[in-house]
């Protein structure tokens, strides 16, 4: 392509030497002629770079190169237009309206122009400006069915439904019947409040095509989404009367009977879909789920959804996600032993899918199984090794089984990994601890409870175990009696939290305040029964010359499980051993 343009305004030159006036004025003359060849090819030159650009996609230099170009040549109507695409492209709605306009003046019979013009007010949204130019263009191409079509779009995004059905009606009446048509104009219709008018219209396509079944779903939805239910139902009916296991005219009519309390055939119908193989497991699954959350609530949703996941089952028996779906009913239900069961089912149809091995780790969790969790987070931590929860759940199976290291290097994986949610990253660094503290690591682990409580400040259990262990150090008392006194704000009824702050109360020489707050555990069975509590108790009874009293609590510590080498000779010796 070679663009010709005049040059206007050059700048003198210096010439050199004197000349007589005429060959002065043939300088000029030819100093004017070199330099609009000069420009004409750096214009051709800036042309075809943006060209280039832009069929490698880099919009942005294309840009720069054709506003170059129109510093040389601004009324070049190609470059303003090819400058208005590439803005629409770019999403610069201002700049693209305004190279569209100027392209559409210098060029008013080019179509193309026109046509970017229009587009250019659509993503302004300036719809009414879009289908005036269409309109323009319908004129001057009375049979281009596009530009008729796309006129009608536009009135009806510019909110004149009833311009834009007379639109669709004129291009009804050039092209008959045709599905996308009469799917804008029913919606149309619709806006206006003229159900049956939209109704007709999907008629249509009955009458043309009258064993398409989607066009019957459309005008059942049409009557539903307008509580038309007898009307809506009628078309399902006809549905059946062609297809009589059609999943979705089932699924229909069991939720209008369900709603007119007809058990009988809200479940006959269901049933029926649910065992039809050709309905789609995933439509049914999302059926299902919602069963989850109703369980908590209504008791009967658990049998019902049972029944459902053994249709499931039986319609799909080498679908993973029927044996998955089925596990979170029980698991929902606390029925652990079952929800292993379908898990592991679902994971020998189909390993890949870590959520269905997530909900298994959980449930060995629950199980307080930690031999079997660990081997099992094992194996998912080889097979995931990006997935933050598999060492998590190694980490706690490692603790639980008091392997220290092992529970650190897990939860420390976890969390380079860094893709957990915020709650178990707050379960991690309490863990660590935890475990840090089991192995003598005591800037670890206070670091690890710091980090701990800024991810969850309000944790009663992280306050409790983090003063527990300085206690027992004798380290930082006032912190840890801030943080115990805390969990007791929060959690006023637990006798372990008593004990803990009863015991840095001692550990601080408090005698007096210590033996109320563990009397106060006390009067929980449940601290009665505990040989920590009971210990502690005969410890402070002896520091308030209560010896006797001290022995005999001492003695029924070691008769509850204690063991330890202290206690035994506080028993023997009558005295406290620190």
């Amino acid at each position: 392509m070679r663009i010709y343009f005049t040059v206007i305004g050059l700048t003198g030159m210096l010439l050199m030497g004197a000349c007589s006036g005429a060959k002065q004025s043939a300088s000029r003359k030819n100093a004017t002629i070199n330099n609009s060849t000069v420009l004409s090819q750096r214009a051709d030159s800036l042309f075809f770079a943006a060209q280039r650009s832009k069929m490698l996609g880099d919009y942005r230099t294309a840009i720069t190169q054709y506003a170059d170009y129109l510093r040389l040549n601004k009324n070049n109507a190609t470059v303003n237009y090819e400058l208005a695409r590439l803005f629409i492209e770019v999403q610069n709605a201002g700049n693209a309206l305004i190279f569209a306009r100027r392209a559409a003046a210098l060029d008013p019979q080019n179509h193309w122009f026109q046509v970017t013009l229009a587009d250019a007010y659509a993503v302004n949204e300036k719809f009414d400006s879009a289908a005036y130019v269409f309109e323009g263009l319908t004129q001057r191409y009375p049979d281009n069915e596009d530009y008729l079509y796309n006129k009608g779009i536009l009135l009806a995004k510019a909110d004149k439904p009833a311009s834009a059905l007379a639109v669709f009606d004129q291009l009804e009446k050039k092209v008959g019947v045709v599905e996308e048509l009469i799917y804008q104009k029913q919606k149309l219709l619709l806006k206006m409040s003229m159900v049956d008018e939209a109704a007709a219209e999907i008629k249509k396509l009955i009458s043309q095509e009258p064993e398409e079944i989607r066009y019957y779903y459309l005008l059942a939805e049409i009557y539903d989404a307008n509580d038309r239910i007898p009307d809506a139902a009628a078309v399902y009916h006809t549905i059946l009367s062609k297809d009589p296991d059609n999943p979705r005219a089932l699924i229909a009519l069991a939720s209008y009977a369900k709603k007119n309390n007809d058990t009988v055939t809200y479940w006959s119908n269901l049933t029926k879909a649910f065992a039809n193989p050709g309905y789609s497991i995933d439509e049914k699954v999302a059926y299902v789920y919602p069963y989850l959350q109703m369980m908590n609530t209504d008791t009967a949703k658990l049998d019902e959804g049972l029944q459902l996941t053994s249709l499931i089952i039986k319609a799909h028996p080498a679908d993973a996600k029927a044996y998955a779906l089925r596990g979170d009913m029980f698991s929902q239900a606390d029925m652990l032993d079952s929800a292993e069961v379908s898990y592991k089912k679902a994971l020998s149809l189909d390993d890949s899918r870590f959520s269905v091995w997530y909900q298994l780790m959980w449930i060995y969790s629950r199980k307080d199984d930690p031999t079997a969790l660990l081997a099992l987070s094992n194996n998912v931590t080889g097979k995931f090794p990006k997935e933050f929860m598999g060492y998590y759940f190694k980490g706690v199976a490692s603790f639980l089984l008091q392997q220290y290291p092992g529970a650190i290097s897990s939860l420390n994986t976890a969390l380079e990994i860094g893709n957990g949610e915020k709650k178990f990253l707050g379960d991690i660094y309490s863990l660590l601890g935890d475990s840090y503290h089991a192995t003598g690591q005591h800037r670890q682990s206070d670091s690890s409870y710091e980090r701990a409580l800024l991810l969850r400040p309000k944790d009663a259990l992280i306050m409790n175990n983090y003063s527990y262990y300085l206690s027992l150090r004798g380290e930082n008392l006032e912190r840890a009696a801030e943080m115990s006194k805390q969990s007791l704000e929060l959690e006023p009824e637990s006798p372990t939290y008593m004990d803990t702050y009863a015991w840095i109360l001692f550990r601080q020489e408090k005698f007096a305040e210590a033996k109320v707050w563990i009397e106060k555990a006390l009067q929980y069975p449940e601290a009665q029964k505990n040989p920590n509590v009971l210990e502690h108790y005969g410890d402070i009874l002896f520091n308030l010359k209560e010896v006797t009293k001290a022995v005999e609590y001492w003695q029924m510590a070691k008769d509850k499980g204690a063991s330890s080498v202290d206690l035994a000779r506080k028993i023997a010796e009558k005295r406290y051993i620190q």
